[in-house]
């Protein structure tokens, strides 16, 4: 059974268009604020000619502005539709529309977005169950085929990658996936770019954040990772003490013709082990005439007593 064992947090709830970086207008600041300009102007000059004219010819004026006059932001584009019929992009700045006569799109962001993109329990190459989430980097590099050629390109966006996510990870091994996600965000970002080109759309990066793992499995893993690491550790003290062999087996080649060096090597010992203080060593008596050292064990006591 696949198990998570991070909390995630449920996505936000997107209401109409808003969360993909899309909206409508209907009435904009500035038309707003100019129509309340000129019905006040008209108001007041009719009451100061106690007509009822230039209301009449200001009112109207101020219901035109109210419709008419559009905003768009700096990185905002937007189609407008005469008749239905695509008239071209307007924006960023102020612009003017013919009312009822023309329609606008949904106002299009033209700057780099993240979409979360998640894969829940989707197999890989080698059958394993697996967890991943990624983010997409796009944006939107032209406005007039986003609005025309795709109904909902956030949604498309969103969709494709997931999908694309999935095929990705059926076709790749568990270990390729742990230690090479940059490869496969390579690859995910070439076959959603591939896509979304016509779309007016590009795809500038796909980034793997994670990639979690069946429980059961992780536990499988660590304990393969610590026997390997226990066999290094036992292949590498088996060829210390091979070597060790080696060079012990090349010295007693030396000792064997060599009686001398051998009884200075046994003195060296000897002296090694004795030259501290409160040391003690015991050294059979036969060793010690075999090797002719009873001056020098002689010397090490009277050091002994000082």
């Amino acid at each position: 059974m696949f198990e998570r064992t991070s909390i995630k947090t449920p996505p936000p709830v997107k209401q109409g268009n808003a969360g993909a970086g899309v909206h409508s207008q209907l009435v904009s600041g500035p038309a707003f604020a100019a129509a309340i300009i000129l019905a006040g102007a008209g108001a007041a000059a009719a009451a100061a000619l106690r007509s009822a004219w230039p209301l009449a010819l200001l009112l109207p004026l101020a219901l035109y502005l109210l419709f008419s006059l559009k905003v768009a932001k700096q990185w905002e584009k937007v189609a407008v539709l005469r008749l239905g019929c695509y008239r071209g992009l307007k924006g960023p700045g102020l612009f003017f529309i013919v009312p009822v006569v023309d329609t606008l799109s949904d106002f299009v962001d033209q700057r780099i977005r993240v979409t979360d993109v998640q894969a829940e329990s989707t197999l890989t190459r080698d059958a394993v169950p697996v967890y991943v989430d990624a983010i997409v980097f796009w944006l939107v590099w032209n406005a007039e085929k986003a609005v025309l050629e795709v109904e909902d390109f956030y949604d498309a966006i969103t969709m494709s990658a997931q999908t694309a996510l999935r095929e990705s990870i059926g076709r790749h091994m568990l270990t390729e996936m742990l230690t090479d996600r940059d490869a496969l965000g390579h690859e995910l970002q070439r076959i959603l770019d591939e896509k979304t080109n016509p779309w007016g759309i590009t795809v500038q990066s796909v980034e793997i954040r994670d990639v979690q793992l069946p429980q059961g499995l992780e536990d499988a893993m660590s304990r393969q990772a610590q026997a390997e690491r226990e066999r290094q550790a036992r292949i590498i003290l088996g060829t210390a003490e091979t070597e060790i062999a080696e060079k012990f087996a090349l010295a007693s080649e030396q000792y064997a013709g060599n009686p001398t060096a051998l009884h200075l090597r046994a003195m060296n010992m000897l002296y090694e082990a004795i030259k501290e203080r409160g040391a003690m060593v015991i050294v059979p008596s036969s060793v010690v005439e075999t090797m002719g050292l009873g001056g020098m064990m002689g010397v090490a006591a009277m050091a002994e007593k000082k």
